[in-house]
């Protein structure tokens, strides 16, 4: 972080680069020169502690400070945080419906399409409908789909030689992901998947391993896309290797990561080209924690033979216009994209392929095909069925002359026809225009990186917009991360459960943690599940999680504080049951 000239911290996103991250790590990469970020930190922290409520306890939730108050003492600490007005202007233009919604805090990705841009075409639908002769056919009260995916039965190494894209939409969605995330075509070639587990699996499957292949991973959480990809590369005789993290400070255990990137040594073959000795699959920053990786350890990997597939599923909008990507291009990377923010979450995943790493791809005749798809416009579906409506109509009308049904018959089908060809040409126009995209565009990773932060008694500039945390009741037993959600949803708030894994006790830890765990119950500990779960998940600790998204703002995060401050109140988990209750007539599972 830089000091302006009267020595005060830049709160605005003035922060250092992430390459650094790793030097702070290890000892055999030059270290640069920490001192002004580590007197920023100091005098950041200084700040946020001085002006925060200092020394401040609240007992319960009706002690906390009013909404307007605790705004005013934030931007004290964060006095530019109000030059990201532009956010709070596009959320209520075009996301207005996040005011009436749930909060949402448990969402990651790319959103595609605004909200307002969604029911704009529903609007447009409906005009379209009154002027039609046939507007029976036409009518809607449902938001409309942008594009359907259709699915192909095709290997990932063929797809990307002679694949090529289905449709118009598809090519202009696929340039205009590519210009988003600042992925050169003539370096990379973009896969559309059905979803981000399926990108995972494709890649498993496709990756040709060498014998005695290895899968190292740098994850410290689990996650449906991580466990299948380490499932198949199980079934092909794998090995799948993690790397270790400690609990419960969550920092990475780099030098043993390190020793285990090294240990894979380069062989090369007749060409002296280096074969793949492995797939090192490697996050910016963990989507649970925030916890940062530097893109360092891409360098490293790839020099020591390995193949890299960059998860960046937890990276911000904008992100990948950094300087890292620039510099430290991975064989593979995923993202996913979804259609529109807090509605209709689904959308499609994206697996991009450098083009020079193609030759590390085999075919494949089992299943790995399954899951790519083609983006396809909604509308082509929509004509066939405004026709076939028509004709049931006609058929269905009073017999009539010959020639009077012949002719009513054939406008019916034109008007239909065009009409169809109207509505189809107005989908695939608001289809290709991502307002999502262009929102993230114009507010930029600067104003983006300032909004969504996430701070706490250990500051990190690096860390990403996601904490992962737990409640305790007054007897200081752990509450379910299960049941906190539902209590949070009952609330009209959307929070995330996750299980850290790949965890490690620091060493001045192991007596506490032993003390905690033989005095808790099994279902409830607070510490880490020595004992695997029925899904063999191994030593780890369930927890709540909460990301900011660029739209979230301070009144979102006043709602999450204002109803986590409810479980001060020793009965609150009772009451909000008995509450349950009553208004659904149905009990609640705890």
């Amino acid at each position: 972080m830089n000091l302006s000239s009267n020595s005060k911290p830049c709160f605005n996103g003035c922060f250092p680069s992430p390459l650094s991250l790793v030097s702070a790590e290890s000892s055999d990469t030059p270290k640069p020169r920490f001192s002004n970020v580590a007197l920023s930190n100091q005098e950041f922290a200084e700040s946020i502690y001085s002006t925060l409520y200092p020394h401040t306890y609240f007992t319960n939730h009706e002690t906390l400070p009013t909404l307007q108050d605790s705004y005013s003492n934030f931007i004290k600490a964060f006095p530019k945080f109000p030059n990201t007005f532009k956010i709070d202007e596009i959320r209520s233009q075009e996301y207005h419906h996040l005011t009436f919604s749930n909060t949402c805090f448990d969402y990651t990705g790319n959103g595609l399409f605004s909200y307002a841009q969604q029911q704009r075409s529903l609007l447009s639908t409906t005009s379209l409908a009154a002027a039609s002769s046939s507007s029976s056919m036409f009518a809607t009260t449902e938001p409309l789909s942008f594009f359907d995916v259709s699915y192909k039965s095709v290997t990932l190494p063929s797809q990307i030689l002679y694949g090529g894209h289905d449709t118009e939409l598809e090519l202009r969605m696929s340039e205009r992901i590519m210009r988003f995330m600042n992925v050169s075509e003539s370096e990379y070639t973009l896969v559309f998947t059905a979803n981000e587990v399926s990108a995972f699996k494709i890649l498993a499957n496709s990756f040709q391993f060498h014998p005695n292949g290895e899968l190292l991973t740098v994850y410290d959480h689990s996650s449906e896309a991580l466990e299948t990809m380490i499932q198949v590369c199980k079934n092909q005789g794998v090995t799948a290797l993690s790397a270790e993290f400690s609990w419960p400070s969550l920092k990475m255990n780099w030098r043993k990561l390190k020793k285990k990137i090294i240990a894979n040594k380069i062989i090369k073959n007749n060409n002296g080209n280096n074969n793949n000795k492995g797939l090192f699959v490697f996050p910016l920053r963990s989507r649970v924690t925030g916890t940062p990786h530097s893109y360092v350890w891409m360098s490293m990997a790839q020099e020591k033979g390995w193949r890299v597939l960059l998860d960046a599923c937890s990276m911000r909008p904008k992100e990948t216009s950094s300087l890292g990507l620039s510099m430290f291009k991975p064989d593979f990377m995923i993202c996913s994209f979804y259609k529109v923010f807090g509605e209709n979450p689904s959308g499609f995943g994206c697996l991009f392929v450098k083009k020079s790493s193609i030759c590390s791809l085999k075919d494949s005749c089992n299943d790995s095909a399954l899951g790519i798809v083609s983006l396809v416009p909604a509308f082509k579906k929509q004509n066939l069925s405004f026709i076939a409506a028509a004709d049931v109509d006609d058929e269905e009308n009073e017999p009539k002359p010959k020639d009077q049904c012949s002719n009513s018959n054939s406008v019916l089908k034109l008007d239909s026809f065009n009409s169809g060809k109207r509505f189809g040409h107005m989908i695939d126009t608001f289809g290709s225009e991502c307002r999502g995209l262009d929102h993230a565009d114009s507010v930029g990773l600067m104003l983006i990186n300032c909004r969504a932060r996430i701070y706490g008694p250990n500051i990190s500039s690096h860390r990403g917009p996601a904490v992962a945390f737990n409640i305790f009741d007054w007897k200081g037993e752990k509450i379910d991360p299960k049941l906190v959600q539902k209590l949070a949803d009952r609330n009209n708030i959307s929070l995330g459960s996750a299980f850290l894994r790949n965890m490690k006790l620091d060493k001045n830890q192991e007596e506490e943690q032993r003390a905690l765990e033989s005095s808790a119950s099994d279902d409830y500990r607070p510490g880490l599940y020595k004992k695997r779960d029925s899904h063999g998940l191994g030593p780890g600790i369930f927890v709540v999680t909460s990301t900011l998204g660029f739209l979230t703002n301070f009144e979102d995060v006043y709602r999450l504080w204002a109803f986590i401050s409810r479980f001060l109140d020793a009965d609150f988990v009772e009451k909000e049951t008995w509450r349950y209750v009553a208004l659904n007539q149905k009990t609640i599972d705890i």
